[in-house]
């Protein structure tokens, strides 16, 4: 048998088409075939179950992808950080919840240090000219469900940023 050359890159292979090694040949010659794709309708090349590369990971991967970054960047469990995100303690707020650090020690986990606030009053405790009222709010709703309180203003407002 003889030996075969790719005509691109020289190396010895089996040619696949256009006198190509198939590496080659996926880089420089092929194009597939573009479809709409079902969920975002954009012509695209298809990837699986009639959506884009993209579409079919969010579509069917997203669970396990949520779990992995929860886990990763939170140090916690998927169904731990869904318990404490689904609503804001103060306003109730369903629809995005950010999860929040009661001590604002991003190390400290447990589920007695996290909340989960809506981006409106977690920004409130993260800006110096609404923490008292926001802080205010917290303990009356620990005071309410029979927890002790959140934190004094004094610890909270005069801690130092670890950027400092």
């Amino acid at each position: 048998m003889e030996k075969q050359y790719c005509d691109n890159c020289g190396k010895d292979c089996i040619k696949h088409a256009k006198g190509m090694c198939t590496t080659c040949y996926k880089k420089l010659a092929w194009r597939p075939k573009l479809r709409e794709c079902e969920r975002c309708k954009r012509m695209l090349p298809h990837h699986a179950k009639g959506h884009c590369a993209g579409c079919y990971n969010y579509v069917f991967h997203l669970e396990r992808t949520k779990a992995g970054q929860y886990k990763k960047h939170h140090n916690i469990e998927l169904e731990t950080y869904k318990k404490i995100t689904k609503s804001c303690l103060i306003c109730g707020f369903d629809k995005v919840v950010d999860l929040h650090h009661l001590d604002e020690n991003k190390k400290n986990n447990s589920e007695s240090n996290l909340a989960g606030l809506c981006p409106n009053h977690h920004k409130m405790l993260h800006d110096f000219k609404w923490r008292k009222e926001t802080i205010d709010e917290l303990n009356k709703v620990f005071r309410s469900k029979g927890l002790p309180e959140f934190i004094d203003h004094k610890t909270y407002s005069h801690k130092k940023s670890p950027h400092n």
